[in-house]
Order: C-alpha cells, then structure tokens, then sequence
C-alpha cells in the first residue's frame, strides 16, 4: 500500500488498531507513520506496542518499502524473533539486511530453529557465515544441520527442541523430570518414547500423563501407533500427513530410524497456505505473487512465462491462416471462432484446476486415473452438448443460417471435449514424468483449445461449404 493510499489519521480520537476483519486499520497505519515522519518515537512506540507480533508484521508489510528503516529504527525494542517469525520473507529481508550479523545470531538464537533457519538460509553466504560464528555452539550446530538438508523438506521445517523419554520410566518420572529441568521447550503436546537406539516407539499426549497415576510405566499408556516424518520428506507431502492421519505434531526421523525432531501443526498450517497459493499461482504463470516481491523478480517471471505462451498463440494463429480465403468470404466465422475457441478455454481451465489439487492432495493416483478420466470426459460431454444446443439456437436466430448454426454447435462440443481431456490428461502425464503439472499445465492446455477450438469450428464450415 503505497503511502498516497493511506487517509489522513484522526488525531482527535483513539484509534482502533483493527478492523472487524482483524486487518490493521489505514487510519492507525498513518497514525504511525505520521509520528515515525514527525521523529516522534515515543508516540509511534506507543501505537505499536499493545499490537500482537503478527500484527505488527503486518504493519511493517504496509508501509511502503523506503518507509521500513525509519519505522524499525522507531520501534527497534519490539521488533523480537515472535515478529520476524510471522513477518513475510521479503519484508524480513529488508530489514535483516540492515541488521548487523550479531544482532541476526541473537534474534535466531531466540526462535525456533525452523525459524531460525528460515531468516538464514536466504543470506548471502559470506553473511551467513558470519551469523553462523556469531551465534552459540549448540544452536550453530543445530542450524547448519538443518541447513544441509533439501529446502521445503522436513529437515528444514522440523524443530529441535522436543521432549523425549526412554519406555522405562513412570509417570511420575516423566512428571518429575519436565518439572526439574528449566532448559527444556515449553511449548509441546505430546511427549516421545524413544528405545536405547534413540529410535521413537510411541507417544504420550500430555493428557495422558496428567491424567494417570504415577506409578503407571509410560509404556503402558503411550500410543504405539504414530506416524513418522523421514527428513528429507517434502513439505508439501508432511502437510498431506498431518491433514490425512489429523496430527498435532509428528516425530522426524533419519535414515536410521532416530529421532532427530519433531513437527507441530502450526507450521503445517503456514505450508499448506504456502503451497495451496503456488499451485494457483503457477498455473497462471504468475511467480509467486507476493505483492511484497521486487518488481524485476516479477517482470522476469511473468514475461519468461508470456514468451512460453507466444509459441502457440503463433500455433493457433497459423491454424487460422490455413483457412483465410473462406474467412474472407463469410466474414461472420470471424466473429463466432473466438467464442469457440474462448469457451474451450474457459472448460479447460475449470478441468485443469480440479485435476491439479487433486494431484496435489493425493485424491487422484494410478489406483483411480481410468475413472478420472472418464469422468471428466461425461462432464465436458454433458456441458458441451448442453452449450452446443444454447450457441446454435443463438445462432440460428441471429442469422438465420441453420448450417452455421449446426457448425457452431458442433464445433463448440467438440472443443469442449477436447478441453476436458487436455485439462485431465496433461496435468496427468506431465505428473508422471515428475514435472510440476501446476508450472506448465496450463500453457499445453491453452494450445490444445485455441488450436482445436479454430480448427474444429473453421474446418466443419469447410467441409460444411460455409463461405464456399
């Protein structure tokens, strides 16, 4: 929101900080960046200090980029790690570039390190190895072995801090010991029963132990039955078991089976936000949207994406040539191709999308491909036929032709067809050969109903003696 957006504040009343949407007010915005413009900094730390930290990561997303510094400057006591763990990754950015790598190491020793890591891992190297030796031995070794695995895999999502215990012990000595150690994470729902090899064999929901006596032996009320994280799992297939299996965290594993972290269902929900808003974007071509990201990051991926898409806009251009003549004799194709052509589109999209997020949340696999198909293939039969009836009695009455009526109709069934089974079967395939489908689905598709949508409506007419 740039700053010519932002209406004048109300200085003559208190300001609500939010809206009935929880959505920082534009008032209170320029309330604040009023009093960062007139040096006033106690007034602007006064604004800003009753926000949660998602709120005040949110205020900084607001304020236009060259207006950050000054507000961090201003309230540089409240910018925490809760605050940059909320805030988004470009705005973080910006404000972890003005930081020096000292003050970097003491914000990421007091997040998580899954937190952590996400502030480092998009530093420069020699920046990163700076914070890396600023930082103490243990948080340092944690987070460089997080850094060593795959980005968006488990190994970088998990955190480190856990509670585990061996089967042999009580209740009461897992009471007694989460109670006698201060260094221990404070924020857990279940704790994790380990064997001598460190291997996880169950899990005791703190529920459990509170409610059960002490001299009961964990190994009798802890769950065997747990599903396990490998480290280097995607995230997006972590995000598909915690909403499959309704977990509120999980135990991550190495190749030999230990437990080296574990994963809640607050930074589940974040990726499954994240990769839900990929896949929409992808399909558009669109980058990754952030409306937070440069603005040469953004030309280059939409343009590279544009100039993918020029080929078979040439494509169906070229189809359209091969029939010239006739146009130029029966100017009224002109006007009813782009309809064809159009709604062929608009049908594969809606085919596309849905064979996408099924791919993507694992409803449609090998086991159910042939029934996927077949029906989509009834859908885009059944809405072609019904479209096909509506356009060529349009037609009919329009210009009293009932063979360019009949060829409308015909055409635009058959591209509605085709759209249906461009929209399943390239997604599919390209799924197969382990390509994102999401990324480039939708330019195969395109081509498909532009060139079959002219071809079918333009080659009918001829065979048809439309324009002969």
């Amino acid at each position: 929101m740039g700053e010519s957006e932002l209406p004048e504040a109300d200085t003559e009343r208190d300001l609500d900080e939010l809206d009935e949407d929880d959505r920082l007010r534009p008032e209170f915005v320029r309330a604040v960046l009023d009093a960062v413009e007139e040096g006033d900094v106690d007034a602007a730390r006064a604004l800003v200090e009753p926000l949660h930290p998602a709120d005040i990561a949110d205020l900084f997303e607001l304020v236009p980029h060259e207006q950050r510094g000054a507000l961090a400057h201003a309230v540089s006591d409240l910018l925490d790690a809760d605050v940059f763990a909320e805030m988004n990754d470009y705005v973080r950015e910006d404000l972890i570039d003005a930081l020096t790598p000292t003050e970097v190491a003491d914000l990421a020793a007091e997040l998580d390190t899954d937190d952590a890591v996400a502030i480092i891992e998009d530093m420069e190297p020699e920046d990163q190895r700076e914070v890396l030796r600023a930082l103490d031995p243990d948080d340092r070794a944690a987070i460089e072995e997080a850094l060593s695995y795959p980005e968006e895999s488990a190994g970088r999502l998990m955190q480190r801090d856990l509670v585990a215990v061996p089967e042999h012990w009580t209740v009461g000595d897992v009471i007694t010991y989460l109670r006698g150690h201060e260094e221990l994470t404070t924020d857990f729902w279940e704790v994790f029963v380990v064997d001598p090899g460190h291997r996880p064999v169950g899990t005791c929901a703190l529920s459990w132990i509170l409610r059960t006596p002490r001299w009961v032996p964990v190994a009798d009320v802890m769950a065997r039955e747990q599903t396990l994280i490998p480290v280097d799992m995607d995230q997006e297939e972590v995000a598909l078991r915690f909403q499959k299996y309704a977990l509120i965290s999980a135990a991550v594993v190495d190749g030999a089976g230990r437990l080296v972290g574990m994963i809640t269902v607050d930074d589940v929900v974040h990726i499954i936000q994240q990769e839900a808003g990929e896949d929409v974007l992808r399909l558009s071509g669109a980058g990754e949207g952030d409306i937070n990201e440069p603005i040469r990051l953004t030309v280059r991926t939409r343009l590279m994406w544009l100039l993918i898409n020029l080929p078979t806009a040439m494509l169906a251009a070229t189809v359209v040539g091969l029939f010239d003549e006739r146009i130029a004799r029966f100017a009224v194709l002109a006007q009813l191709m782009g309809i064809v052509s159009g709604m062929g589109g608009n049908a594969g999209t809606q085919t596309l999308a849905v064979v996408v997020r099924a791919l993507a949340t694992n409803q449609l696999t090998s086991s159910n491909t042939m029934r996927m198909i077949w029906r989509e293939l009834r859908i885009a039969a059944s809405n072609g036929s019904a479209l096909g009836l509506v356009v060529g009695a349009g037609c009919y009455f329009w210009s009293g032709n009932p063979a360019l009526a009949v060829v409308f109709g015909l055409a635009l069934l058959i591209n509605n067809v085709v759209a249906g089974l461009a929209g399943v079967f390239v997604p599919i395939t390209l799924d197969r050969f382990d390509v994102d489908p999401a990324v480039s689905s939708s330019v195969f598709v395109t081509m498909c109903t532009d060139t079959m949508g002219f071809l079918s409506f333009l080659g009918l007419a001829t065979l048809w003696g439309l324009g002969g």
